[in-house]
Formats: C-alpha cells, structure tokens, sequence
C-alpha cells in the first residue's frame, strides 16, 4: 500500500487516485532561459522516480511536464515593472531572439533528459503554445470575482481567495506584515502581495493580444492553465522542489480553484534543495553545475542519476566530488554484477527464489514508504551480495542466475541506473584484448601481462572469465 507525504497536509497519506489505475501527474518544468543545473536534475529524476514506481505498482500514468518560455520574472516578482523577465534578460545576454532562447535551451533540456534515462511524460507544453487557454482561464477568474484589470494589466486578489497561503501555511496578514517595505509599490495593485495574470506591455518581445491589453502572461497563470487543459480540472499529484511552494504553488491552487471551484491537487510532493559542498549552488561561488559540467569530468549520467537518489527526497543531498567518486564505483562493481550472472554455465544448483522473493517484498516496502529510493538501493545491495555469495560458493545455477538478473532489471525499471547505454569499446582495446587472449593461450605470459597493461593505460580493464575474457571501464 503506497503511502506518499503530503505537503498540503504535513502527513503521510495512503495514496488513492482518483479513477481506478489511472494516475494525473503534473510536473513543474524548466524556465529555458540557461541549462539545467543539477538542482533542477534532482526535481526531475525524483518525478521520474514516482513515474516509474506508479507504472511498477500497475498504474497507468498520465504526466505532464512542462517548459516556461515567457513571464518568469528574474527576481520571481509578480508583474513589478522593474523586473525583466529571464527570457528576455537571455536574449540579451547572449544576443540572440528569445525564440531562438527557448529552442535552443529546450533542445539542450531534452539531449539531458534522456542521457539521464527519463521516461518521456505524455505531454511537455510550453508557455507560449497556450496563450489562448491562459486568457481563458483569466477571463473566468474576472467574472467569478477573484481578479481586477487595471491600466490594462490583470491581478489576482489575493483577500477574496480566502485559503491562500494554505500549502505554505502561510495567512495574508503574516505575508503582508512580513513583506513589509521589501515589496516594490505598484499603485495598480490593491495588495502588493495580488499577483500578475497577465502584464500589459506593448514594448515586451514576447507579447499577445488580450482583451485587455497587448502584453504577455503571469508565470504562475501558465501553470493552470496548461495543467488543466491535459489533465482537467483536479489531478492526483503535483511535484516541484521546495522553492516552488511559495508564491508558486500557492498561487497556482488559488488560481485554478478560483476559477473552478474544484480542488485543483490531492496530493503535493516537494523536493528539498541540493547543497553542493555543504553550501547553496551559485554561480558566483563556483560551486554552479550542469550535466555537462559532470559529464566533462569523466562522469556518467547515471552515477549522477545513483547519487541524486542515493538520498530520500525529503532530505537534504550534499552534492560532492568525492560522493561522484562513489557513485561511479558502485555502478561499475553493478554492471560487473550483472556480467557475471551470465558467465554462470552450471546447470544445477540454487533457483534463488527465495532470495528473490524476499527481496522484491522488501524492494516494494522500501517504495511504498513514501518513496524510499535510500531504502530500496539498500535492498538491491543485500540482494546482490546473497548472490554474489551463492556465485562464489558455486551454489547458484544458471536458472538461479537467470532469475537473479530478472529482478534486478525489475528493480532498474524503477531505479533507472543499469539500463543506460554503455560506453563502447573502442576497436584498439578490443584488438589489444583478443591479442593477449591469443598470447594467454600461448601461455606467453610476458607478452599478456604487457597487453594488460597497455589496456589499463586506455582507460579499460581486462578480465579473464570461465568463457573468455570480458571488458569493462576503469574509474
């Protein structure tokens, strides 16, 4: 029984969908205006996570993720016309247009999405493709009371929505008190704290017709919208890191139970910040990174996949060098795992059963705990050491072996680590190979222990095997 943490309600909860099998999934996206950085990776690997884990307990899921290209605000400020928006702060930077921005980094977000083995969700709209769909749903949000044009731009009253705050656990009063002379005045605005559905401005590069004025939407409005027109009106679970609750998430539920009357979210799920060095990741500190950052370095994809689940989610992860280190390792000594459940020719012996049984059951009990990633690595471990130890002894057969790499792909389904691409062998190393294993069968040993090492000094390690010989990367 699945028992996710709800933060609307800072319990856990038994999870229960709304239509049978069938699991509504929302998933705040990138705002395109940089590459994504490994703090926006552990937001997403943990949604691939709870994907993965939903189809692995037989639901059919329906996930949307989607893409800001338009009306996120630098300093997330709502419509204060001293902000600038990122894409357009982007154009500038990097001379170019704010279309040619948002394809080139949305490119650039996809090619890191799968090298990091994402499954591909249902749907991943941007901003700009649902303009018509926003003005919508601002339109009812005017008619049923819940927001006000001035000078051309539109707002959200924040005083007729009376739970606002609810996911934060925040009331207007402390906000307002706590705002205090931080909040830049907008004489348009009724509270400074009401904030923007759409932004009148005929200058913006990137900007709409409205029936109130030419300008261009209200980050978190995009949000709504696009959640409704996949999903409808009310989904099951709605992901984000921690920084999104507030004003974010807050003030999505506002707008799209203002404008439905429905409750927009059953379950929320939020991701704690990635430190890096025991400090917050920023560009002026040099501690900022990317996937290509990882991958310049000699990582794999998939040890930064390993080591942003290594952690639960709700728990702060200390990115570190040495924790990459670490990560690399235990896949290489993985992979070494599975190779060698297929060198395993005896035709008698252990079938294993049990100690797959055992550990499927511990595997979902890890899952089932609010997601448990540190839980069901921990399981995955203990599996392959009663097997390694069953291969060692010559105790496990090759239907036990069989059976073993059966549920460890099982377990990857969800995990995603071992079912990545591996590294090609270059042609050199493989002809260096099959040339010391000629010299071994000569019982040339000086000429093999050479080749050896001509092989390490490429980066690749050779090993002898009851069937022959089997190559894998150093680390």
């Amino acid at each position: 029984m699945l028992k996710l943490y709800n933060t609307m309600t800072r319990t856990m909860e038994t999870f229960k969908p709304i239509n049978t099998g069938i699991v509504t999934m929302y998933n705040c996206g990138l705002t395109v205006y940089d590459y994504a950085h490994i703090g926006n990776l552990r937001s997403y690997v943990f949604a691939d996570i709870l994907r993965r884990y939903l189809e692995y307990s037989g639901y059919k899921v329906w996930q949307v993720i989607n893409f800001t290209d338009v009306g996120h605000m630098v300093g997330d400020a709502d419509a204060s016309m001293l902000e600038e928006d990122k894409m357009a702060l982007a154009a500038k930077r990097e001379k170019k247009t704010v279309w040619d921005i948002a394809n080139f980094y949305i490119e650039a977000a996809l090619k890191d999405f799968r090298v990091m083995n994402f499954e591909e969700p249902e749907a991943r709209p941007r901003a700009t493709e649902h303009i018509k769909e926003i003005i919508e749903m601002v339109q009812k949000l005017i008619e049923n009371g819940y927001a006000y044009v001035a000078n051309g731009s539109v707002y959200f009253d924040i005083s007729k929505f009376k739970d606002y705050g609810k996911l934060s656990c925040n009331t207007i009063e402390e906000l307002e008190a706590g705002a205090g002379g931080r909040v830049e005045k907008n004489p348009d605005k009724k509270s400074q704290l009401d904030f923007a559905l759409w932004i009148k401005d005929p200058e913006h590069v990137m900007r709409w017709t409205s029936p109130w004025s030419i300008g261009y939407p209200g980050w978190h409005i995009e949000c709504s919208a696009m959640s409704r027109k996949y999903l409808g009106d009310t989904i099951d679970i709605h992901t984000g890191g921690e920084d999104n609750i507030f004003p974010h998430h807050d003030c999505e539920i506002a707008q799209s139970e203002g404008s439905s009357g429905k409750k927009f979210v059953h379950y929320w799920m939020h991701v704690r910040h990635l430190m890096v060095d025991g400090e917050k990741m920023s560009k002026s500190k040099g501690n900022f990174y990317t996937l290509k950052d990882i991958t310049k370095k000699g990582y794999s994809p998939a040890a930064l996949r390993f080591l942003l689940i290594s952690a639960h989610h709700r728990s702060q992860l200390n990115f570190t060098w040495e924790g990459m280190d670490a990560a690399e390792k235990t896949l290489n000594s993985l992979a070494d795992f599975m190779a060698r459940l297929d060198e395993v020719t005896m035709t008698y012996g252990r079938d294993m059963l049990t100690e797959v049984a055992e550990a499927e059951e511990k595997f979902k009990a890890a899952m089932d705990d609010d997601l448990s990633t540190p839980g069901a690595i921990a399981t995955v471990f203990d599996f392959v050491g009663k097997a390694n130890f069953a291969m060692e002894g010559k105790a496990m057969g090759r239907d036990g072996a069989k059976k073993v790499k059966a549920a460890m792909l099982k377990f990857d389904k969800v995990l995603g680590i071992l079912s990545q691409e591996k590294e090609a062998v270059p042609a050199e190393v493989k002809k260096l190979a099959q040339e010391r294993e000629a010299a071994r069968k000569k019982k040339d040993w000086a000429v093999a222990d050479k080749l050896r090492n001509a092989i390490k000094e490429l980066g690749w390690i050779v090993e002898d095997t009851l069937t022959g010989f089997r190559l894998r990367k150093s680390t």
